[in-house]
């Protein structure tokens, strides 16, 4: 009897100590450590465990502000397309500038090289013509026809450089130095006269006279192929005006060397 009172008593001691120990656990921590069923005693009362507010440093329970990023959006894509616009405008004002400085610079060199140098060819190619082939005509002797066409040649030359440096200056109509206009002219003036002069070098008259016209008329041919390219002149009509030309000189020519 003594024996089962003791043991009682202990069993009883040690449910209290256990009982406590759970209500420390409940209480250490504030909830965070959970208690098994099996420890729970029937007449322990049950406490509820509160987790504490914890306030997070940085996170705020205002709403986030998006209204505004449709508007910095509209903003970023108008910048864009007004840069756009002003890149656009400036490559179309360098294309412009460059069009406009090769149209000057066309323009330049058809004044102060093209058109100089297309009246000295015309001149030494076609108004030498009278006296070399009247000469040849008249003589039979090609290697008199030689000197008459390269001193007619040199004449016209000398004469059309000082008539084109002389007549404008330059300063006015924008053609240039009137020196290096002059040198232009008179230079091809004397090519113009030399080229069909140099077949009287043959000493066959009559093969010298149809070399003489096959370079005539490849002077010509040339004229006129300048005329259409730089002028803007039909091809036939420049052909009609250069050939109609030659054949009036070509016609004194042959008055003058059978008379």
């Amino acid at each position: 009897m003594m024996m089962l009172l003791y043991y009682e008593e202990n069993l009883r001691d040690g449910l209290k100590s256990r009982a406590g120990g759970n209500l420390m656990a409940r209480n250490w921590g504030h909830g965070s450590q959970p208690l098994d069923s099996e420890e729970l005693d029937d007449d322990m009362p049950i406490q509820p465990v509160t987790i504490p507010d914890v306030a997070v440093e940085g996170i705020t329970d205002t709403p986030r502000e998006t209204a505004s990023e449709p508007e910095s959006s509209e903003a970023s894509a108008a910048k864009k397309l007004e840069e756009a616009e002003k890149e656009e405008k400036s490559e179309g004002d360098a294309a412009a500038g460059r069009s406009e400085g090769a149209e000057e610079r066309s323009r330049r060199f058809l004044l102060r090289v093209v058109q100089p140098g297309l009246a000295g060819l015309m001149d030494g190619s076609v108004s030498t013509l009278a006296p070399i082939f009247a000469t040849a005509f008249v003589t039979k002797n090609p290697f008199a026809a030689f000197l008459v066409g390269m001193a007619a040649a040199t004449g016209a030359g000398i004469s059309m450089a000082f008539s084109e440096a002389l007549s404008d200056d330059g300063v006015l109509t924008g053609r240039g130095h009137p020196v290096v206009r002059g040198a232009i002219t008179g230079g091809m003036t004397f090519i113009g006269g030399a080229l069909h002069t140099l077949p009287f070098l043959i000493t066959d008259i009559n093969l010298a006279l149809w070399v003489a016209y096959l370079v005539v008329g490849i002077e010509l041919i040339v004229i006129a192929a300048i005329r259409h390219r730089f002028f803007g002149t039909s091809w036939w009509l420049s052909m009609a005006q250069v050939v109609g030309g030659g054949a009036l000189v070509f016609a004194a020519a042959w008055f003058f060397g059978h008379s």
